[in-house]
């Protein structure tokens, strides 16, 4: 496997360069194939002549271009993110990733230099750490060998901990040529034993000699054999143990335990990386969370901060500092009339919280006739038992029938199979006012309906018709029922605005969110209330109408942290403004799809997609449920670096909101491919 280096020092000036130059020729004599990125640099020609970049080009004799190796250069000695900015220069990160990719491609290792130490900004919002990540490099750290360094050292080393970086080694560079005292012959025996890191020796003081002479220097002087060991996989360790004692939701475990499964170890950016270092798109925002992208700076830093306050506190009687704070945030952005926010753990029991309230509103204020719960055909609201009692799914729900309560269901049909006679969007308003009709005569009986506004996910992306929304809300008003927006899959930003109740200025009595609301971070979900809903259970105690139910990790300050930070991720960062254009990308590129026999419908709302495949388009008949075609598209898909999950025959996209328009492109290109293999496979096979 190939192993590239990061390079990052403890400070400017202890000696990168030198040595990269030498790690690189030390490498080059223990056989490996070595080149070398220095991705900015200040100080020197807008061209790089004169630089860093072009010295170690010349001493190593690499034909890589000298624009390849530095595609930045600024000619003022500052700090990148002020050097660029004065000189008018936008760094692009994702130009860095994708030129160290192509150098990575020519050699066996990749020596990265980076500019100072781990949080030297690159841009004003973007570090030497932060790329160092998101090209998923080992680190190795260049000191002083003087006095002060087992500081500079340990807190580099701290901090690459804490951002998930691992550190391969520590190198010394000696770049004054001082004889050596008692700080220069003890400091490295002390950070390797406070560390417990490799130590890779010293770099003697070199004035930038030649290969020959700077190689005989340093080949006694430098163990570089911890990098010459290759990176060992826990893959096939970690896929016995699943196999042994893991079992996964909504997963055949017979299918499960004939394959190798996927292990993902971490996460950057737009992409999932396996334990074997394989990248790859997460095309679902890892089951419809991640928001702004993983592992973002500003939400780790939330997180970390509450850690070192507080980790957990019942709300049970008490309250808590963040789960306050982001109260008063969903509030400010839910739609008007929300004003009270209950907290619980994930999207189920956030409907369930909403379906136990609107029953017990009733019972507390005298009209306990209303106890009839409404759902939609189609519907999925989560799986304990009471969201399971207001599913229609029956491949998700029927087996479980004989625990639920009773609901009344709404027909509400399948948009692109319409019953015989009938047209699209007509009969989908047809299917409203029957309800409407059932509402108006059974008004003293219905407590509240249950939906999710304009995507029906889990039913395989069904779109809604604009305006049935709005017309299932003038229902609910004209004959006092309680509606319920289940916003656990397309709130926060899915639908191209923060909630989808927004695109058609409904107000719910209640919204229920979660997934989406820490950015993929941690668990919580909320179901927000009107003031009317939170005032029907404020009375006496002895009356004994509390709301009785809680959940432990009800509120939990991590979480509210992380909820907090990627709210401000929304403002800073204006992700709903920037959404049209992705958008539309996203809509121009899955025409291309329609010419694919097997391609049935194409359905999309925002970044919500669902791609419905058939066995025969005409007649909409669909691929027999034996032959796992969305299975199999998303299993073939990953051999072009994406990862997706189907819901049946439909494919999902559901990327992160902060997606690039090029990374859009890719995971385009990468599902129309796997779904001609395996469309083409099985017709091959009739």
């Amino acid at each position: 496997m190939k192993r590239s280096f990061f390079i990052t020092g403890t400070d400017t000036g202890v000696g990168k360069t030198m040595a990269v130059y030498a790690l690189a020729l030390l490498l080059r004599a223990a056989g490996r194939d070595v080149g070398v990125m220095k991705p900015v640099q200040s100080g020197v020609a807008a061209d790089g002549k004169g630089g860093d970049a072009e010295f170690l080009r010349t001493k190593l004799g690499l034909r890589d271009p000298l624009e390849e190796i530095n595609p930045y250069s600024a000619r003022e000695p500052l700090s990148p993110h002020v050097a660029f900015r004065r000189a008018g220069v936008r760094i692009d990160k994702d130009r860095l990733v994708a030129q160290f990719r192509r150098l990575q491609e020519r050699h066996e290792a990749v020596l990265v230099e980076g500019a100072g130490g781990l949080l030297v900004p690159v841009t004003d919002d973007y570090l030497m750490a932060d790329l160092a990540a998101d090209l998923g490099l080992e680190l190795i750290i260049v000191a002083r060998p003087g006095l002060g360094t087992i500081n500079h050292t340990l807190l580099t080393v701290s901090e690459a901990e804490r951002r998930g970086l691992r550190v391969a080694g520590i190198l010394f560079s000696d770049t004054v040529g001082s004889r050596r005292g008692i700080p220069e012959k003890t400091n490295p025996a002390a950070i390797h034993k406070l560390s417990g890191l490799p130590l890779l020796g010293t770099v003697p003081f070199l004035r930038r000699k030649g290969p020959s002479s700077v190689l005989s220097a340093c080949r006694k002087r430098l163990d570089i054999r911890p990098l010459l060991d290759p990176v060992v996989s826990r893959t096939s360790e970690l896929a016995g143990l699943d196999r042994k004692y893991v079992w996964h939701p909504f997963t055949q475990m017979q299918d499960w335990n004939r394959e190798d499964p996927l292990v993902i170890d971490r996460a950057q950016g737009s992409y999932l990386i396996d334990t074997d270092g394989k990248r790859y798109f997460d095309g679902v925002s890892s089951l419809w969370v991640t928001v702004h992208g993983h592992n973002r700076r500003e939400i780790n830093a939330a997180v970390t901060r509450q850690l070192s306050k507080l980790d957990h506190s019942t709300m049970l009687g008490l309250a808590n500092t963040p789960a306050v704070e982001l109260a008063a945030e969903l509030v400010r952005i839910a739609p008007p009339g929300l004003e009270k926010v209950f907290y619980s753990d994930n999207g189920s029991t956030a409907v369930e919280v909403a379906v136990k309230m609107s029953y017990q509103y009733w019972q507390n204020t005298g009209r306990r006739q209303k106890t009839m719960i409404c759902h939609l055909a189609n519907s999925y609201h989560g799986d304990t038992l009471g969201s399971v009692s207001v599913g229609g799914i029956d491949l998700f729900h029927r087996v479980y029938r004989g625990l639920v309560f009773r609901t009344h269901q709404v027909d509400f049909p399948d948009c692109y199979r319409a019953p015989a006679g009938k047209r699209y969007p007509q009969y989908a308003f047809e299917a409203v006012d029957r309800f409407g009709e059932f509402a108006r005569k059974n008004r003293h009986k219905v407590a509240a309906l249950v939906l999710e506004p304009l995507v029906q996910g889990a039913a395989g992306m069904i779109m809604w018709p604009d305006g049935i929304l709005k017309r299932f809300e003038k229902i609910c008003r004209d004959n006092d029922i309680f509606l319920i927006c289940d916003e656990v899959a397309t709130g926060f930003g899915r639908t191209g605005a923060m909630f989808a109740c927004e695109h058609e200025d409904v107000r719910p009595d209640f919204l229920c969110v979660a997934k989406g609301i820490t950015g993929g971070y941690l668990p919580l979900a909320a179901t927000l209330v009107t003031q009317r809903v939170f005032d029907g259970f404020v009375f006496p105690y002895r009356d004994m109408k509390t709301f009785f139910h809680g959940h432990t990790y009800t509120g939990n300050p991590l979480a509210c942290a992380a909820a907090l930070a990627n709210l401000e991720l929304f403002r800073q960062e204006r992700t709903l403004d920037k959404l049209a254009l992705k958008i539309r990308r996203l809509a121009s590129g899955l025409k291309r799809f329609r010419d694919i026999p097997a391609v049935g419908d194409i359905r999309q709302r925002g970044f919500m997609v669902g791609i419905e495949l058939v066995r025969d388009r005409k007649t909409k008949e669909p691929f027999p449920w034996e032959e796992r075609v969305g299975a199999r598209v998303c299993r073939r898909v990953r051999d072009y670096g994406v990862i997706l999950r189907p819901l049946g025959n439909v494919i999902v996209l559901m990327p992160p909101l902060s997606m690039s328009v090029a990374e859009i492109g890719h995971m385009l290109a990468a599902t129309r491919q796997a779904i001609v293999d395996v469309t083409e496979e099985l017709g091959d096979k009739k």
